[in-house]
């Protein structure tokens, strides 16, 4: 039989581990809906006490667990401000403005940072009936479109003090603050502690099939219940998918220091490829992002190349690709991987 593909394309094509399988089969349900669903309450307790927060509620997506947030925190006509590369704006389908009727203001930087200087100067208040009062500022930990990169520490308190000055509201996309919390060494609850809401994705990374959580204060929880309710987002019988996130929560975090040595290593041997350009201070948790553009190839052609020699990725503009290590890719993998696209590199350049 052939060899079935090295599968680098995202942390969200993991399968659930014969463990996980087995939590999720002997699962204790109720209706969540109701409320009632012992399993999706210990898991939204669980995730509240990582990040020390008082509340979690649990969602279907990541996309609906950010969309909900910004819902409860805004109202509409409200401004937020946020990086000009955020999932929010690249992957969300304009659901901001679509959903809740929010004006969003884009601020670039090359390694998803906000400046509070640069975003001083733009804040509207209610004076002025011309003007759409900003109302919350959204972070992302890791940066995704930004090569995986971790939010530096003080960056996140600049951004709560301009937060603060200006009576704003802090948000934070945290779909993979698992590898920020690895990475950078810092507890869950410490990131998350300038933050209002925080989003966390349990199929990123963490090997569960489905789910994300909100984390936030309880005062908010009530109103972040209404606006899942809103967008479809309630489960019944939810904790058959609970108890795959509370597996994942026990068994998958630490593990993915396994996950960014193998990049690290998988974006050295591609940065010493001809024809490929790798940023490797960017390389700081399970992502590696390659400019083909000095191959003479488009990314979407170096996608199709690698495909058919067996590596799946995906391309993220017209010169770059991405590959991203999880927990079913190993070190043979990774090796492996490497040496398939520079033959294809090679191959290609004639």
């Amino acid at each position: 039989m052939p060899r079935p593909p090295i599968d680098l394309r995202s942390d969200t094509v993991t399968r659930p581990s014969a463990g996980m399988r087995e939590a999720m089969f002997t699962a204790e349900v109720g209706d969540d809906v109701l409320g009632d669903d012992p399993t999706v309450i210990r898991l939204q307790e669980r995730t509240a006490e990582l990040f020390g927060k008082p509340a979690a509620l649990f969602f279907p997506s990541g996309t609906q667990a950010n969309q909900a947030a910004l819902h409860a925190l805004t109202r509409r006509g409200d401004e937020l401000f946020l990086h000009a590369h955020a999932h929010i704006i690249y992957y969300e389908q304009g659901g901001a403005a679509v959903l809740s009727g929010l004006q969003l203001r884009c601020f670039d930087s090359p390694d998803g940072t906000l400046d509070p200087e640069a975003m001083q100067e733009h804040v509207h208040t209610d004076a002025d009936p011309h003007w759409a009062p900003t109302r919350l500022v959204a972070l992302e930990d890791t940066h995704n479109h930004c090569g995986g990169l971790v939010y530096p520490r003080e960056g996140v308190r600049a951004v709560r003090e301009f937060c603060d000055r200006n009576g704003l509201l802090l948000h934070l996309d945290g779909a993979r603050i698992w590898n920020a919390h690895v990475a950078g060494g810092v507890s869950l609850a410490d990131i998350a502690a300038p933050c209002d809401t925080v989003s966390v994705c349990l199929s990123k990374g963490l090997g569960a099939p489905v789910g994300s959580l909100v984390v936030c204060n309880a005062e908010l929880l009530p109103r972040l219940i209404r606006a899942r309710k809103l967008l479809g987002g309630g489960m019944r019988q939810a904790g058959i998918l609970a108890a795959a996130g509370l597996y994942a929560l026990e068994h998958n975090i630490g593990r993915m220091a396994e996950d960014h040595r193998r990049a690290r290593r998988l974006g050295e041997r591609l940065a010493r490829v001809p024809g490929l350009r790798v940023d490797l201070e960017k390389v700081q948790t399970n992502m590696v992002y390659a400019d083909t553009r000095e191959s003479g190839t488009t990314a979407a052609d170096m996608v199709r190349h690698l495909a058919a020699a067996g590596v799946w990725c995906l391309d993220e503009g017209p010169w770059t690709i991405r590959l991203v290590t999880h927990l079913d890719v190993d070190d043979a993998d990774v090796e492996e991987a490497g040496e398939l696209i520079v033959s294809v590199v090679e191959l290609l350049a004639g």
